[in-house]
């Protein structure tokens, strides 16, 4: 169980780190805001992939759905953030 939610956030930072270099920009919040968003997207990528039917598939596989679910998060953020401060 422990195992398990380590590895949950290394997934989590690995994808966090992805999608900050797949869309960089100035982002509220920093790298802690930046890393929690990855460990939430590594949550919402495999419960959008289990709920498709594109569960499994291996480290890599985990790490592309999380890395989708954390640029869906970062741009969520983004437009809330933006909106707020606008």
């Amino acid at each position: 169980m422990i195992g398990t939610i380590i590895a949950w956030i290394i997934i989590g930072l690995v994808a966090g780190a992805l999608a900050k270099l797949i869309m960089p920009g100035d982002d509220p919040g920093g790298i802690i805001v930046t890393i929690l968003i990855g460990i939430a997207g590594s949550f919402v990528g495999g419960f959008l992939a289990s709920l498709i039917g594109l569960g499994g598939g291996g480290w890599i596989w985990t790490i592309i759905v999380a890395t989708i679910g954390a640029i869906i998060l970062l741009l969520i953020y983004r437009m809330l953030v933006g909106r707020r401060t606008a």
